[in-house]
């Protein structure tokens, strides 16, 4: 599976929760955000709105909201499980670019 069927995998699952979780769609629904993952040879963009992922694409934006900047391997170890976020962060497997909060209130809606 390529990483980008895996963001589209996690996407997927994001909107499940959002369809069954009415509790979490009404804290996430009033935020609006736009996100790139650089990941060096390959980079995605999405935009946060009303409680759904839209517009992912396989480029960057210009100017997203946050950018998360990685390695394919260290996507693959967060999405597995196998590296957590916080470990990732202070150890340098990842880097962001824009508010931590932002990343941080949406990392518990996956």
């Amino acid at each position: 599976m390529t990483m980008h069927d895996q963001i589209q995998t996690l996407i997927d699952k994001f909107h499940r929760k959002m369809e069954k979780d009415e509790e979490a769609r009404k804290e996430i629904e009033p935020i609006t955000k736009t996100f790139n993952i650089d990941l060096g040879t390959e980079q995605y963009s999405m935009k946060l709105e009303n409680a759904q992922i839209k517009d992912f694409k396989d480029s960057a934006l210009e100017d997203a909201d946050v950018t998360l900047t990685t390695t394919p391997e260290n996507l693959q170890a967060l999405i597995d499980g196998t590296l957590r976020p916080m470990k990732a962060y202070v150890t340098k497997k990842i880097s962001l670019k824009g508010k931590i909060q932002d990343v941080m209130f949406l990392k518990k809606f996956f």
